[in-house]
């Protein structure tokens, strides 16, 4: 796959794009074994909030890796095994991916912010025998190993380990450092990230050692032809998503260019100073990010000394008002970006290039098919109403972005796909003649709120529990920093009366099973819930309504 950057425009661009997919590849090596002989190029540079730092090259990266592989073969690890990779942003999260990768195995990326709930539904569904954690996500996963039995090792990075786990740098210290990658198939199962759902449990997006190749034209144009010398990457983006997996670690790795760990919260003037102490050229910041560093400090140029090159935002609309201010105070232009987990880095710009449209959210990137279709995968005319959707080819070759299919769970990825291979996002939009689509909101009750997409199923099923909750349903709300909030409504059971201490109680049950991102910041007790006359919660009623309450629209 190689995107010509001396092609023009938009149109030269696509015309000449064609997939090289090769028979044999294999993340590891693409993204570290073949630079992993250059002792001297760099991969990663790390920082945590203490202020501690490390460098790491390639070499270095590559032989913890191989170390930790023959590790994990010693545990029993075989390919298609799942090992579990539980970890912030740090060295050891990106040597559990390479080891995985180059083993066969299938990595699991999972938050650390996860709590108990969200982590053995995922551990349990995925059977991953082997779990890579911190000291912070080790307790959890430790409480839960009983109800787990097919969890039979886990590995701690860090201190205060308990009994039973094993302490990354012992096993690690006398393991060979040599170690003969696998030669997967392209089409072999690498990773299973799991995404949010507005009914039932999480399904696990089933990713192949493609999908790698399938998001690098998207990625390259979003950053204006990445690599440029002196590209240097930083993301706040988690490395258990897509985003920070997809859109940062692996592509910045296919090309040999190094990039900044950084573990610890995201604070605007820190983020400024790490690109500042860094020289980072090249970011993914969610709008979420770029909202409270414009607010925090205005006129940034003036406080440091930048050099930011491209920023690629995703996740939930820019705005006009941080597009100008990042083009004014920065002196880049964003470029927007849209896809899923499913079918990441599909669509977007590339301001060097062909013109962003304020509000619109780009066009299909060079390699993939993407239309406007109605609900049988009728392909529908610009200025029409419909659901964005990415074909399974593109001028005749099967597009590798797209994910194998969904771990354990044929029924869901038949209805992924509709007509003759469109796979739906469930987003709605309109195509202009331009090939720009304009986003119209969400076919189903999926949303995103500070760079996480969050399905109301798992936190209505956990606000359940609670002994004061007869019913419950969950929709985002609009914030002005975060995009969108989570708010629940309520129906108590009979007899009792909300309060302040009640919403207290339910707020830190969803914050201790599941994830402070998936807490509702709002919690409205109500007599009943708008229901459907077969029994099924009509949240859009609830969004319309709110709409109202606050003088707008449902958007």
């Amino acid at each position: 796959m190689e995107i010509n950057s001396q092609a023009g425009g938009y149109a030269a661009l696509c015309g000449s794009f064609r997939w090289q997919i090769p028979a044999k590849f294999n993340i590891a090596v693409d993204v570290c074994g073949r630079w992993a002989d250059e002792r001297s190029r760099f991969a990663l540079y790390y920082e945590d909030e203490s202020g501690f730092t490390s460098a790491h090259s390639f070499w270095d990266i590559q032989r913890e890796a191989n170390r930790l592989a023959n590790v994990l073969a010693a545990l029993g690890t075989l390919p298609g095994d799942r090992v579990a990779i539980l970890l912030p942003q740090c060295p050891e999260t990106a040597i559990a991916h390479v080891a995985t990768y180059q083993m066969g195995a299938l990595a699991v990326p999972l938050s650390h912010l996860f709590g108990p709930d969200a982590l053995e539904y995922r551990l349990g569904d995925s059977g991953a025998h082997v779990a890579i954690v911190d000291e912070t996500s080790l307790p959890k996963v430790q409480q839960l190993r009983q109800k787990l039995p097919q969890l039979r090792h886990v590995i701690g990075v860090g201190a205060a380990l308990g009994a039973g786990v094993k302490q990354w740098a012992e096993v690690l210290e006398h393991a060979s450092p040599r170690y003969a990658p696998m030669h997967t198939a392209a089409d072999d199962p690498a990773m299973i990230i799991y995404t949010s759902g507005t009914t039932g449990k999480p399904k696990g997006a089933l990713m192949a050692h493609r999908t790698l190749l399938g998001n690098l034209s998207g990625y390259v144009c979003s950053h204006d032809f990445f690599p440029q010398p002196g590209d240097m990457f930083w993301s706040p983006a988690d490395w258990a998503w897509t985003g920070g997996l997809w859109d940062v670690l692996l592509p910045t790795w296919h090309f040999g260019m190094p990039l900044l760990a950084y573990k610890g919260r995201f604070e605007p003037e820190k983020a400024f100073a790490l690109i500042e102490k860094y020289n980072i050229r090249n970011s993914f910041l969610f709008p979420t990010a770029l909202k409270m560093m414009m607010k925090a400090v205005p006129a940034p140029r003036t406080h440091y000394d930048l050099d930011l090159r491209s920023i690629m935002s995703a996740g939930e609309p820019v705005g006009e008002a941080v597009f100008r201010w990042a083009k004014e105070q920065l002196g880049v232009t964003i470029n927007e970006m849209f896809g899923q987990t499913e079918m990441n880095y599909v669509v977007g710009n590339c301001a060097s290039r062909w013109p962003a449209k304020p509000g619109a959210m780009g066009r299909a990137y060079p390699g993939h098919r993407v239309a406007v279709v109605d609900g049988q995968g009728n392909v529908l005319p610009p200025g029409e109403l419909g659901e964005v959707a990415v074909h399974r080819q593109c001028k005749g070759e099967d597009d590798p972005v797209i994910m194998l299919g969904y771990w354990q769970n044929p029924t869901a990825t038949a209805e992924k796909f509709v007509g003759d291979g469109w796979g739906l996002t469930g987003d709605l939009a309109k195509m202009d003649d331009d090939g720009d689509l304009w986003y119209q909101g969400r076919a189903d009750d999926v949303f995103n709120s500070g760079g996480y997409r969050i399905g109301p199923s798992e936190i209505e099923n956990c606000l359940l529990k609670h002994p004061a909750v007869a019913n419950c349903a969950v929709i985002g709300i609009p914030d002005s920093v975060r995009g969108t909030l989570v708010k629940a409504f309520v129906v108590l059971q009979p007899g009792l009366t909300g309060s302040p201490a009640l919403v207290e109680e339910m707020q830190q049950q969803v914050r201790q099973h599941l994830a402070p991102y998936e807490t509702p910041k709002a919690i409205e007790f109500i007599d009943a819930l708008p229901m459907t006359t077969t029994g099924k919660v009509q949240r859009r009623i609830l969004r319309a309504r709110e709409a109202q309450s606050r003088g707008g629209s449902e958007g």
